[in-house]
């Protein structure tokens, strides 16, 4: 097995306002398939082409936003492992063990806060279901995707988004502790020496997870979910037009990663994106460095323009 450590994303916690209009919003305009729910009434979620139980979690609050992300380690062992060398380091707090259970069909989780306040997860076992494409099961002999898909139908949940003030801190735990690579980066300030957006992957894609220096802790900018092809971006805006959604900006190409996508948001407020494209990401392949004054081009390729709610709204 090449890839180990950190292996990917494994889920985003969402608060969600309502839950019946979040639900509607996820299921049939995105295309998540429901699979538990549980006393808490939090709903979990997985795109059809994820094999683990869930991938996306909504829980009802009084407040818009993220509450925590998770990624799936490739052992117990490693999950122990990480989790003392996450509490040497000196960047985190908030250290808690969540039993095993917690979240359903889920084994215990490591939880800590990181220099941006963001609260991020580790796990190792989860329950896998399948995709059903399977022909004799959910893996043998598979179709291409499955009959009787919903709306957008992503294959999986992509990375996040994420706002915060101590970028630097938070961009060494990721690379120095958790073993990230550094695909690009954005660089700022009169001696162009000031990183104000990083774009880190512990995969082989452009980017599992991103952050953007704000003087703020905490924020979630959006969640993203991988689509095919450009076409399929283009079907999706089709879609959200439908369903009368609200569209941030696209369908459109980004400078950054490469990627084609398009924003929009739930019915809460959080901002989603698909997204399909990108490249392959090795670690031996120098950073892409954007530079301040070609911000433009970097976010929105095509128009080489700001859209400031972009870059200003978030939960």
């Amino acid at each position: 097995m090449a890839l180990s450590g950190v292996l990917r994303p494994g889920h985003v916690a969402i608060r969600v306002l309502e839950m019946e209009p979040a639900l509607k919003h996820y299921v049939q305009v995105i295309g998540l398939q429901e699979t538990a729910r549980d006393a808490q009434g939090r709903v979990f979620l997985k795109a059809w082409d994820e094999h683990d139980h869930h991938s996306v979690v909504l829980r009802e609050a009084d407040e818009a936003g993220m509450d925590y992300m998770g990624w799936k380690v490739d052992s117990p062992a490693t999950l122990k492992r990480l989790a003392a060398q996450v509490e040497a380091s000196g960047l985190c707090s908030d250290f808690a063990w969540i039993p095993a259970g917690e979240h359903p069909a889920t084994g215990e989780r490591f939880r800590f806060t990181i220099p941006t306040g963001h609260v991020m997860e580790l796990y190792a076992e989860r329950e896998v279901i399948g995709n059903c494409c399977g022909t004799d099961g959910p893996d043998v002999n598979p179709t291409p995707w499955p009959d009787g898909l919903t709306g957008i139908a992503p294959s999986r949940f992509d990375h996040c988004l994420l706002y915060g003030d101590d970028l630097d801190g938070t961009v060494k735990l990721f690379t120095e502790v958790l073993g990230f690579g550094m695909a690009e980066q954005v660089m700022a300030g009169p001696d162009g020496k000031l990183m104000i957006g990083a774009f880190l992957s512990c995969s082989n894609k452009a980017h599992d997870v991103a952050f953007i220096r704000q003087p703020v802790k905490n924020k979630f900018h959006h969640a993203s979910f991988i689509l095919g092809s450009w076409e399929q971006v283009l079907r999706a805006g089709d879609i959200l037009s439908r369903h009368k959604t609200s569209i941030d900006i696209g369908p459109t190409r980004h400078g950054i990663t490469r990627g084609e996508t398009i924003y929009f948001f739930d019915p809460s407020g959080n901002r989603n994106e698909v997204f399909s494209g990108g490249y392959i990401y090795y670690p031996d392949k120098p950073v892409i460095t954007w530079t301040d004054n070609e911000l433009g081009a970097a976010i929105f390729y095509h128009d080489r323009k700001i859209n400031e709610a972009f870059l200003s709204v978030f939960t």
